[in-house]
């Protein structure tokens, strides 16, 4: 089969080790299933594999991508799920030895995928393979943080520091589908008015003085806005942090953090279930994925590209 794959790892040249090649095909072990693959994202978590981070060396070579939907063998239609863990333990996310697909396991980004049986989610009619493929990591991260681990209520304001990636644009997009206050920061202006387009109450620049103090803040950039996002919080507000993009050592500020009794949760992509809330919660309201671009398998690089310099407004999808 034709797959993308990850030949190594380097951190000052990641595409050094970015191949399109004939994989094998796989071999489905007993209890996992085989996935056509008929769409599957880009996330930054495939840039991070080729910078020599998301995986260990000995697990190279390895196919990359998480997310995906397709079919199995005898046609039904299927979102994969991208979390490898127990689900035993009640949370799979908490499983100690759980991984996501492209880590130890081959992952999506070819014309097949094999994945657990219980990893596999029947795919809506509502939503087009393209979609349902935006769903597993980036879509499901924002689901579980607004809605499992950050207390909002209708009506309550969110700050989402950076605008455009995938994680950003669910959260807006869900965000004012379930009617919080949304405003999102970006140091780029077509940014800032992309998220406005797609649901932001308002967009300000990075770092800015906001109009009032916010109930809850949605971090993923770390270090360049952790500040920003400490000073934004009312009196108990809480930050859900989901990854530190601009590195993961910003300043404690103790002080602050425990004289306002404000709250710090960490939240890493989402369980089974509530990947089903999260479909159900895209037929109510009918939100989508915005797409930003469609491209072959063959011209996946210029995907992967994209994604590694940050150029993106939606999600960036592969059609093997």
């Amino acid at each position: 089969m034709r797959a993308v794959v990850a030949v190594s790892g380097n951190q000052e040249n990641p595409f050094e080790g970015f191949s399109i090649c004939d994989h094998p095909d796989p071999v489905v072990p007993e209890g996992w299933v085989r996935v056509a693959v008929k769409a599957a994202a880009i996330n930054h978590h495939d840039v991070w594999t080729l910078r020599g981070v998301a995986t260990a060396p000995e697990n190279l070579p390895i196919v990359l991508g998480s997310d995906a939907a397709g079919t199995l063998d005898d046609g039904t239609a299927v979102i994969v799920h991208a979390v490898l863990g127990d689900p035993s333990k009640g949370d799979e996310t908490l499983d100690p030895k759980r991984s996501l697909l492209s880590e130890v396991h081959d992952g999506t980004h070819a014309e097949f995928v094999t994945v657990p049986a219980y990893n596999v989610i029947p795919k809506p009619d509502f939503l087009t393979y393209e979609e349902a493929a935006c769903l597993p990591t980036a879509w499901l991260t924002a689901y579980r943080m607004l809605f499992t681990k950050s207390g909002l209520k209708k009506g309550d304001t969110v700050l989402i520091q950076g605008a455009g990636g995938g994680v950003a644009t669910a959260l807006i997009q869900l965000a004012n589908a379930a009617g919080f206050v949304t405003w999102v920061t970006s140091r780029d202006e077509a940014k800032r008015e992309y998220a406005k387009s797609i649901g932001a109450t308002e967009a300000f620049e990075s770092g800015a003085r906001l109009p009032g103090k916010v109930d809850a803040v949605m971090e993923s950039v770390g270090e360049a806005t952790w500040s920003h996002s400490m000073r934004s919080l009312r009196p108990g507000g809480k930050i859900v942090i989901c990854g530190a993009t601009s590195g993961a050592n910003p300043p404690a500020d103790l002080n602050r953090l425990f004289f306002l009794q404000l709250e710090v949760v960490g939240s890493t992509m989402g369980t089974r279930t509530e990947f089903e809330g999260l479909l159900k919660f895209l037929g109510e309201t009918g939100v989508r994925p915005h797409i930003q671009q469609v491209l072959s398998l063959e011209d996946a690089k210029q995907g992967y590209e994209l994604m590694h310099q940050g150029d993106i407004q939606g999600k960036l999808v592969i059609v093997p």
